[in-house]
C-alpha cells in the first residue's frame, strides 16, 4: 500500500468520514482516512441503533475516565468510539440542527465566516437519512408524556425540531437512521459505505493508530502509526487534518509536541511548537435524572430508547432553550445504584435527564506522560462556575421534572418516584443529589478551540489552521469555542463540510 497521499485525514470519525469522502470527489487527489478503530461494517452492534447501549465501555470504547470532580460525580466514563464512523457509529443520532444563535456565539469569539445564516449550506448537503420518530415505534406511554411536558411547562409541542429554530418545546426526536432496517445513518454509513470499495483514490486504512504528527520546519509532514504490521509513516504532500475527535486530538497534538512547551519538557516530549492553548477550555453537557416506577409496562416500540425530548426557556434571557431533558425508556440507573438507590424492572422504569445547554464551567484537558497507551488527564470542571448558573439549571430541572410527573395523563402511568424520592424537597438537597449523580450526555467539546488568531486562547483560526504550523488543520468536535444547544452530532457534520470546502475552494 502507498504511504503517501496528497491530503491525510486522522480519524475516520464523524467529521473525518465526511472529509475524506468530499476531498476524494476530486479524483486527481490521493486522500487516505487513517482510523484507530476496525470497519464497522461487521458489526451488527454498531451499526443498528437500538444496540448503541452494548457498546459503551465495550472493546469498541476508549471509556476514558475523568480527574476528581470536588462539585460533581467523579465516577463518570466518557465513551469515546473506536470504530469507523467514530461517535456518529456509537451514539443515539439525534439529529438537531445547530441552532443559529449557537454559531453566532462562535463568529462573536472570532471565528468569523461561522455565523448562523451561512453555515445553511452546510446543513443542506448532509446526506444522512433522518426523520421523527415513526408511529411503529412510539412506545404508548410517550405521547402521553409530550401531553403532560407541554401542559406543565407551557412550551409548545415540536413536530419538526429542524423545520425552524426553537424556543422550547415537547415532542419526538429527529433520529438518522433507516426506519425499514433500523441502521443508523452514521457519517461512515451515509458518506464512506457507497464509495469506500469503488472510489481508488480514497483508503480507509483502519485498526492502524496515529502516534505522533512530525513537522518540517514550521509545516506538519507526516504522521507516525503502528498498524496491523508494526510501525509505519504515512506522509502528506499537501495537508494533514486532524479529526481524531475532542479527547483524542488535542491529545496527539500534545503527544506531538504541540502545546504548552513547559508542560511538555516535564514530561519528556521534544517540543516541535508553543502552543499553550492546546487542551484548554473543554467542554460537556452534564445531566442529572429524575426516575420512576410506573404502574403497567412499557411497550417494546423504541427507535433507541429516548425517543423524545424537552426543552425549556427558563430564564428568557436569550432565543433559545436553557434546559434539556431526554427521556429514557430504561433504567439509566448506574450512578443512582452507586448511592444505594434501588433499580425499578425494565419494563417499568421511566427517566429524565435535565441538561444544561450551555454550561458556564469550563475545563481542561493535559498528558500524564508521554507513552500514548496512558490515559490523558480530564477534567471537565463540572459546577465550578463562580456565579452557580449550572448547579441552578441542574436543580430547576429536576423541580420542573416533577411538575410534568404531577400533571396528567403522565402522572396516571407513574407508580412511585425512585430517585431522588420524596424525601429530597429542598433546593440546598436536591443540589447535592443532582451533582452526586449526573453524568454526561457523551458530548465532550473543546480542547482545540477555533476564534481569532491573535486569541491566546484559540488553538486554530478560522480556517481551521493550527497557529503557526503550515499543512495542519483541525477539524471536529474538539474545535468548539462553546456548547451548542442541542446535541452536536450534526454540527460536528456540518464542520467536516465546511473543512472539506476550505481545502478545496479557499
Amino acid at each position: 500500500m502507498a504511504t503517501e497521499f496528497d491530503y491525510i485525514v486522522v480519524g475516520g470519525g464523524t467529521a473525518g468520514a465526511v472529509i475524506g469522502a468530499r476531498l476524494s470527489e476530486n479524483p486527481d487527489l490521493q486522500v487516505a482516512i487513517i482510523e484507530a478503530g476496525p470497519d464497522d461494517r461487521p458489526y451488527d452492534e454498531v451499526l443498528k441503533i437500538k444496540r448503541w447501549l452494548e457498546l459503551l465501555e465495550g472493546p469498541l470504547d476508549y471509556a476514558y475516565t475523568t480527574q476528581h470532580q470536588p462539585r460533581g460525580n467523579s465516577h463518570i466514563v466518557h465513551s469515546r468510539a473506536r470504530v469507523l464512523g467514530g461517535c456518529s457509529s456509537h451514539n443515539t443520532m439525534i439529529w438537531f440542527k445547530p441552532l443559529p444563535g449557537d454559531w453566532n456565539d462562535w463568529a462573536a469569539q472570532g471565528a468569523t465566516g461561522w455565523e448562523g445564516a451561512g453555515m445553511e449550506q452546510w446543513y443542506a448537503k448532509l446526506p444522512n437519512k433522518h426523520q421523527i420518530v415513526p408511529e411503529q415505534d412510539r412506545d404508548p406511554i410517550l405521547p402521553d408524556w409530550i401531553e403532560s411536558a407541554v401542559a406543565a411547562t407551557g412550551v409548545e409541542r415540536q413536530p419538526d425540531w429542524n423545520a425552524k429554530p426553537f424556543l422550547d418545546g415537547a415532542g419526538f426526536l429527529d433520529v438518522a437512521y433507516d426506519p425499514a432496517t433500523g441502521v443508523r445513518s452514521s457519517s461512515s454509513v451515509s458518506y464512506l459505505h457507497p464509495i469506500m470499495d469503488t472510489r481508488a483514490n480514497l483508503h480507509v486504512i483502519c485498526d492502524t493508530r496515529c502516534l505522533r504528527i512530525d513537522l518540517e520546519g514550521t509545516r506538519a509532514r507526516s504522521v507516525d502509526c503502528v498498524g496491523p504490521d508494526g510501525p509505519v509513516t504515512y506522509t502528506a504532500r499537501e495537508e494533514i487534518v486532524l479529526c481524531a475527535g475532542a479527547i483524542d486530538s488535542p491529545r496527539l497534538l500534545l503527544l506531538s509536541g504541540i502545546g504548552p512547551a513547559d508542560e511538555l519538557r516535564g514530561l519528556g516530549i521534544d517540543v516541535q511548537h508553543d502552543l499553550p492553548s492546546v487542551g484548554g477550555e473543554i467542554l460537556d453537557h452534564p445531566e442529572s435524572i429524575i426516575i420512576w416506577e410506573l404502574k403497567k409496562p412499557l411497550g417494546p416500540q423504541t427507535v433507541m430508547g429516548a425517543d423524545c425530548a424537552l426543552f425549556v426557556n427558563r430564564l428568557q434571557e436569550d432565543d433559545r432553550p436553557d434546559l434539556m431533558y431526554h427521556t429514557y425508556q430504561l433504567p439509566f440507573t448506574f450512578n443512582t445504584e452507586r448511592h444505594g438507590y434501588p433499580v425499578p424492572d425494565d419494563r417499568y422504569c421511566i427517566c429524565m435527564t435535565p441538561n444544561i445547554p450551555r454550561t458556564k464551567s469550563r475545563g481542561r484537558l493535559w498528558l500524564l506522560s508521554k507513552n500514548p497507551d496512558i490515559q490523558p488527564a480530564i477534567d471537565f470542571g463540572y459546577f465550578t462556575d463562580p456565579d452557580g448558573y449550572d448547579e441552578q439549571t441542574i436543580v430547576d430541572g429536576l423541580e420542573i421534572a416533577r411538575e410534568v410527573a404531577a400533571t396528567g395523563p403522565f402522572k396516571d402511568w407513574i407508580k412511585r418516584e425512585v430517585a431522588p424520592g420524596p424525601k429530597i424537597t429542598s433546593r440546598k438537597d436536591l443540589s447535592t443529589y443532582g451533582r452526586a449523580v449526573h453524568h454526561t450526555v457523551y458530548h465532550p467539546l473543546g480542547g482545540c478551540k477555533i476564534g481569532a488568531v491573535d486569541d491566546p486562547t484559540t488553538v486554530v483560526g478560522p480556517d481551521l489552521r493550527v497557529k503557526g504550523v503550515e499543512g495542519l488543520r483541525v477539524a471536529d468536535g474538539a474545535i468548539f469555542p462553546a456548547l451548542t444547544t442541542v446535541n452536536p452530532v450534526v454540527g460536528v457534520h456540518m464542520i467536516g463540510e465546511k473543512c472539506a470546502d476550505l481545502i478545496l475552494h479557499g
